[in-house]
């Protein structure tokens, strides 16, 4: 009776639970990576925000929706990190802390490969579409098709972008052009010719859009959509969106103040003085702002809202092109931006036109602190800084024939580091499973990532250590426990079961767990700087010891 009934479960499993296109457990996954750009935690609508992701919201009901996971608080640490699993200190990509060396435009070792070159051993062909921000040339980093988008400055008409890495012309203003929908183009042109050329190839996809980044364009159709939403103002859509976190259970914490004296990371005074009188670059109460600054505001944040949406309605277009290939069912999709919400507050480009349409290309406007704060619900601070406003992003998860559960939460921690195993355990061939598949380099350090798969199937718990730096500001996580402090202050300590937007410091009443949490940040750190160290500060040392 009891084999009858173990029978009858098996059955039931294979029966209800497997797709009806369910691949053979041998075929690899295609992996679609999809990283947009200075969007807040709260921004999409099944993370909170009332922004029209109805896209996203599909993705995360037919797969896992993660409440903690993190970023690098900056664009190209994080794309850095992302692509080869190791911390953008490590590998010169972000200043090491106390080290002239590192940042922007450090350069790689050569153990450090993109996940592109490790892909292409086994077999998969590989595409990039849209920013790039990481040294070196795409091609030359293992992806067999790229646009590079290096003008982030214009979304209607940029001036330097590539094809293949070959220069492209400008493009002329009033094209239609949009580079959210061109990077979806290229994309789904990608697609089409593999689907045509390649047959059953997997094939891996960095999908990096721009948006929302500043400065804010979108189309004026998209704009429209959210006239009216944003009239009760920043605490109003702050307290609406806290609500909808709570009933979905996504964050235990009591919701963080407003800093209403934190500004911009960075002060550029004659810039405000461009933008005029309506803009603000503090968090200020709204019903201090006087009628046209709340005019200016509610427009700055309908722009905003109209990038999200229409990366979403880009990310519906790609979804429906793998389902016309039928590839959908196999393919593993991971949403996730690259930072907070962004409190900046500048002009570059082509400047800022006060007769021109907001959002239109003759505007160059920045989301400001004040609807960041909202951005980033419930969390402190934003973009660069290491608090949670600044690191903390959503990730969804989809892919079918791999992941059982559907519309599930998931609250293991991860990280950005955390891709590389993740993809790399999905990608492996059968006949190498177990094996020691990886690149072999020369003094390569073990990866700090742990894969996600084992949270694919449950909400299995990952204990970690996991380390920041940026621009002088720190911080450091071990289990619940995290240690921050922003540039040249001390050491803040929370406890993130309970307080995850980090409103109680504890740094006092529990003095030993900071002093730990210090020593094993700076244990981190100058293990680090001794693997980031440049090639020609080695060969100065190896020359010192002999002499």
């Amino acid at each position: 009776m009891r084999i009858a009934s173990a029978l009858f479960a098996v059955l039931f499993v294979v029966l209800f639970h497997c797709p009806a296109d369910a691949s053979t457990p041998s075929e690899q996954p295609n992996v679609v990576v999809i990283l947009v750009d200075d969007m807040g935690f709260s921004d999409v609508g099944c993370y909170g925000g009332e922004i029209k992701t109805p896209n996203l919201d599909r993705l995360a009901a037919g797969g896992l929706k993660y409440t903690q996971f993190y970023n690098t608080a900056r664009c190209w640490p994080t794309r850095s990190a992302l692509m080869t699993g190791y911390y953008a200190q490590q590998i010169r990509r972000d200043r090491i802390p106390g080290k002239n060396w590192g940042g922007g435009r450090g350069k790689r070792p050569a153990w450090a490969p993109l996940m592109s070159v490790a892909l292409k051993q086994r077999g998969y062909r590989c595409y990039h579409s849209g920013k790039w921000h990481i040294d070196g040339k795409v091609l030359e980093n293992g992806f067999d098709r790229s646009y590079r988008l290096n003008d982030h400055d214009r979304f209607f008409y940029p001036k330097n972008h590539l094809e293949d890495d070959k220069r492209l012309p400008p493009i002329a203003k009033g094209s239609g052009f949009y580079t959210t929908t061109h990077i979806a183009d290229h994309t789904i042109k990608c697609w089409k010719d593999h689907q045509a050329r390649q047959g059953a190839k997997p094939f891996f996809h960095f999908v990096a859009f721009t948006a929302p980044h500043f400065p804010l364009h979108a189309p004026e159709k998209d704009i429209e959509k959210y006239k009216g939403v944003y009239e009760k103002g920043w605490a109003e859509v702050r307290k609406s969106r806290w609500a909808k976190i709570k009933s979905l259970g996504l964050v235990n914490a009591t919701l963080s103040e407003v800093e209403r004296d934190q500004g911009p990371p960075y002060h550029f005074a004659k810039h405000l003085e461009k933008l005029g009188s309506d803009e603000v670059n503090r968090p200020v109460p709204w019903d201090q702002l006087t009628a046209d600054q709340k005019k200016f505001q509610i427009s700055k944040m309908m722009i905003h809202a109209a990038m999200v949406d229409r990366i979403d309605q880009e990310i519906g277009r790609l979804i429906a092109q793998l389902k016309s290939m039928k590839k959908f069912e196999n393919t593993l999709i991971m949403f996730l931006s690259d930072n907070g919400a962004s409190a900046e507050i500048m002009v570059r480009g082509d400047g800022h036109n006060r007769a021109a349409s907001m959002g239109s290309g003759r505007s160059y406007l920045c989301l400001g602190p004040g609807w960041s704060t909202t951005s980033n619900t419930p969390f402190r601070k934003h973009k660069t800084w290491v608090h949670e406003g600044g690191i903390a992003t959503p990730l969804i998860v989809h892919w079918p024939n791999g992941i059982a559960a559907r519309g599930q939460t998931r609250h293991a921690v991860g990280h950005v580091i955390d891709l590389w195993p993740t993809i790399m355990d999905v990608t492996e061939p059968q006949e190498q499973q177990n094996s020691a598949a990886k690149l072999d380099r020369k003094n390569q350090p073990v990866r700090p990532g742990k894969s996600l798969t084992k949270t694919f199937v449950s909400d299995h718990r990952m204990d970690r250590e996991l380390w920041w730096a940026h621009e002088g500001h720190r911080a450091f996580r071990q289990g619940d426990w995290k240690l921050v402090a922003p540039k040249g202050k001390p050491w803040e300590l929370y406890h993130l079961k309970v307080d995850r937007a980090e409103t109680k410091d504890l740094s006092k009443k529990q003095p030993e767990i900071v002093e730990r949490l210090a020593a094993q940040w700076k244990q981190h750190t100058e293990r680090f700087i001794k693997q980031s160290r440049p090639d020609n500060a080695n060969q100065n040392r190896k020359k010192r010891r002999n002499n």
